[in-house]
Parts: C-alpha cells; sequence; structure tokens
C-alpha cells in the first residue's frame, strides 16, 4: 500500500468500525425493545364464542344462518345449539352443558323463546360475559311467560297455535304447540318471503305447552349486562313489552329495527351489528 495512503485507510477503517458498532447497538436495541413487555402493545385479545340460541317452532339453521355467517366473517367463532324446546328446565339445563364445553369468552344471544332459555342457563356462568335478547322474552326470578305475555296487549299468537296431545313411554303426557301452517306468514314473519315462510311451518319444531308455566329460577340478566333489539312490528312479542324487558334490565343499548318477530331473518345485519357490538364491549 502507498505510505501516503496509510492515514486515510486507517481514518476509513476507524469510521466503518464506529458505524458497525452504531447499527449493532441500534438493531440490537430494537431487538430488546421488540422482546420487551411492549411487544403485546396493540395486539388483539381473542374474541368471545358467540351462541345463538333458537326459539319455538324453530331450529338453529333457519332461524340464525344469515348471522351466523356474517359473525363468521367479522372472525367469530360461533355455535349454535339445538334448543329441545321440552320447557325451561329441560332446556336451560341442556344449554348450561353446552356453555360448560366452550373454552374462553361467551356472548349469548336468545331469539324469542331462547330470551327466556338463555336468561336461566347463563345465571351465575362467569365465562357468559354479555346477553342479546333478539325479539325475546326475558323473564325475572319467579316469572313465567305467561304472565309476563299479559303485560302488554298486541300478540296474537294464541290465534296461530295449533295444541298436538303426545303421550309419555310412562303414560304420562301433555301438548305440542305448533303453528298452524296458514298463520305463520301472517303473525310469526309476515316480512319475509313467501317461500321461506312455507319452509318454515314445513321444518317447524314444537314447543312444549308446558314452557309458558315454567317458573324462572334466575334471571342472568341482573349480573350480566344485555342488549336488547327491538322488532317493531312484532306480533308475537310486542315491542312495548321487549321495552319493558330492555328498562327492566338496565339494558347497555337497546336497537330499535322495523320487523316482524323474526329480525334475524328479515333484517339479519342490525341483528349481527348488535350482536359485534355486546361482543366488543364485552371484551
Amino acid at each position: 500500500m502507498n505510505p501516503r495512503r496509510f492515514p486515510r485507510f486507517v481514518a476509513l477503517t476507524a469510521a466503518a468500525g464506529i458505524a458497525a458498532a452504531a447499527i449493532t447497538a441500534l438493531v440490537g436495541g430494537n431487538a430488546a425493545t421488540a422482546a420487551g413487555p411492549d411487544a403485546t402493545a396493540g395486539r388483539e385479545e381473542p374474541k368471545p364464542t358467540v351462541v345463538l340460541v333458537h326459539g319455538a317452532f324453530a331450529d338453529a339453521t333457519g332461524s340464525w344462518s344469515q348471522v351466523a355467517k356474517r359473525l363468521q366473517d367479522r372472525g367469530y367463532r360461533v355455535v349454535a345449539p339445538a334448543n329441545p324446546l321440552r320447557g325451561l328446565p329441560t332446556d336451560s339445563a341442556y344449554l348450561s352443558s353446552v356453555l360448560d364445553s366452550i373454552d374462553g369468552p361467551i356472548v349469548l344471544a336468545g331469539h324469542s323463546y331462547g330470551g327466556a332459555v338463555i336468561t336461566n342457563a347463563a345465571a351465575g356462568n362467569p365465562a357468559v360475559k354479555a346477553l342479546v335478547y333478539v325479539a325475546a322474552f326475558a323473564p325475572d326470578k319467579g316469572e313465567t311467560l305467561g304472565a309476563l305475555s299479559e303485560k302488554f296487549p298486541g300478540s296474537q299468537i294464541q290465534t296461530a297455535l295449533r295444541p298436538v296431545p303426545y303421550q309419555l313411554p310412562d303414560g304420562t303426557g301433555g301438548a305440542d304447540l305448533y303453528l298452524q301452517p296458514d298463520k305463520l306468514r301472517e303473525v310469526f314473519a309476515p316480512d319475509v318471503p313467501e317461500r321461506t315462510a312455507d319452509l318454515m311451518a314445513a321444518a317447524q319444531r314444537p314447543l312444549s305447552a308446558s314452557a309458558f308455566a315454567d317458573t324462572t329460577a334466575d334471571a342472568a340478566w341482573r349480573t350480566i349486562p344485555s342488549w336488547f333489539l327491538v322488532a317493531t312490528q312484532d306480533k308475537v312479542i310486542p315491542a312495548d313489552l321487549q321495552r319493558f324487558e330492555a328498562v327492566r334490565a338496565d339494558a347497555r343499548g337497546t336497537t330499535e329495527v322495523r320487523s316482524s318477530h323474526v329480525p334475524m331473518i328479515s333484517n339479519p345485519d342490525a341483528t349481527t351489528d348488535l350482536i359485534v357490538k355486546a361482543a366488543r364491549a364485552a371484551g
């Protein structure tokens, strides 16, 4: 090497070493920061599981398919169990077992009679963070659905019912309640397509008449935050009764939609939005 260039070489080498050390310190510092307490900053918490409980004369697929798909598209795990429709003690015990099988927080939504079931089943369950009542019954402890139904006028469900007796193997029996096919659309779902109403009538599952006399064992809405979707054109559970329930439960949020008794079918976007709102608040 030319002796005259040697001092310049030394200077450049020293500068490169200083730069390398600075880069190492910078990268090392960032790596330490990334591994430190701020690594989880902004990380999204796991979403709760949404459990959708259908009501009388229905099944999970017919009631909740549109809402379930929208929730799944938003990243929620959805469970929509079959409600036995055999009365509050049986149905609440079954739903409780379903809730116990789910890991993590739960948002529990119920439609119509399903609201009474979630009211009983969620009581005392710390995993249930929010209750969503969709055109639903929300009875208080010691209350029956028969008595609750009489608080406000306007229900036409009695005119559409068809009782069918049944007998159990031990000789006891009761009555199953169906909706008359020609009355289903008029009373239950006037804002859905006629073909859809025909399929609902054909696939309906009956409710045991005993459900209206069963006493509510506990009211989960007294300890768990609740949200209500009020169907203003409901001919099964009058809107005034739904509003009364929301006020009594001190609901965190109430949404009103111009809908029949089946807003999760006729207004799935509004129903989904309310469930997501409850899920975000619960998180």
